[in-house]
């Protein structure tokens, strides 16, 4: 048989309750939503502009790096040759081929 202590412990009439709330609060909110639609367009908008900027910017700072890191490297690759004795007309040679191979 069914007491009222099981009622009330599985959670019933916690869930009425939010399922009454629910629906009242959409009774409420659903003719409003155009018009919030409508007034929240404009930060939408500016929250767009906002990542396309960012993004930009990220992407001139990617440029910008990936720039200096070539200019390190070939400076690195340059000390190496010096280094090692290598001539630069035989370094130079060196790198037109390998950019022959990767061109292919």
């Amino acid at each position: 048989m069914i007491k009222p202590d099981d009622f009330t412990k599985s959670g019933t009439p916690l869930g009425i309750a939010i399922g009454i709330g629910v629906t009242v609060l959409a009774t409420a909110v659903i003719p409003i939503l155009p018009a919030l639609a409508k007034a929240a367009r404009p930060t939408f908008r500016a929250a767009i502009k906002s990542g396309i900027l960012l993004a930009e910017k990220g992407r001139e700072l990617m440029a910008e790096t990936n720039e200096q890191l070539e200019d390190i490297f070939a400076e690195a690759k340059d000390e190496l040759l010096r280094e090692s004795g290598i001539d630069q007309a035989d370094a130079t040679e060196y790198s037109e081929a390998s950019t022959q191979r990767k061109d292919i």
